[in-house]
């Protein structure tokens, strides 16, 4: 290569991916920021929506929901615990496994950062058509499915 030419290279605004990200970035940001006023990390706050409503999820349910190995879902159920939201038993009948569920405190949060997580998605999304928004999820869901994309984004 000669000291003049510079090679071509696509701009960063020419990628999806770029966007993909930058809006990403912007939108999990908010949210953070929204959820620490409740002392609630995103990776906490999908473990307590995948807890909600269940007396009986298993260590597995939990870790294939976070896509996390069992070592970093247990610590995320600890942190859980330790804020008085979670809870694990052993399971009836078992002495090694164990079941996870949601203290009331636990279920009594989880709506109210549902509605945060709702308000972050209508700040981002809320100027779109309902088409448009249905678009976007469906081309995101067509992308997951097609790659078999598995591990959930918590952070």
């Amino acid at each position: 290569m000669r000291k003049n030419q510079i090679p071509k290279a696509s701009a960063l605004e020419s990628h999806i991916g770029f966007w993909l990200r930058f809006v990403s970035n912007q939108i999990s940001s908010r949210f953070e920021d929204m959820l620490a006023e409740h002392d609630i990390s995103v990776t906490e706050w999908v473990a307590m929506r995948s807890l909600y409503g269940r007396i009986d999820a298993t260590h597995a349910e939990l870790i294939s929901a976070l896509g996390m190995t069992k070592g970093a879902a247990s610590k995320v159920i600890s942190k859980l615990e330790a804020k008085g939201l979670a809870g694990r038993q052993l399971s009836e009948g078992s002495q090694r496994e164990q079941v996870l569920s949601l203290t009331e405190s636990g279920h009594v949060l989880v709506p109210k950062l549902a509605a945060i997580a709702d308000k972050n998605d209508a700040h981002f999304f809320g100027h779109l058509t309902d088409s448009q928004r249905q678009s976007l999820a469906t081309l995101m869901k067509e992308l997951v499915v097609h790659h078999q994309l598995k591990q959930v984004p918590t952070r």
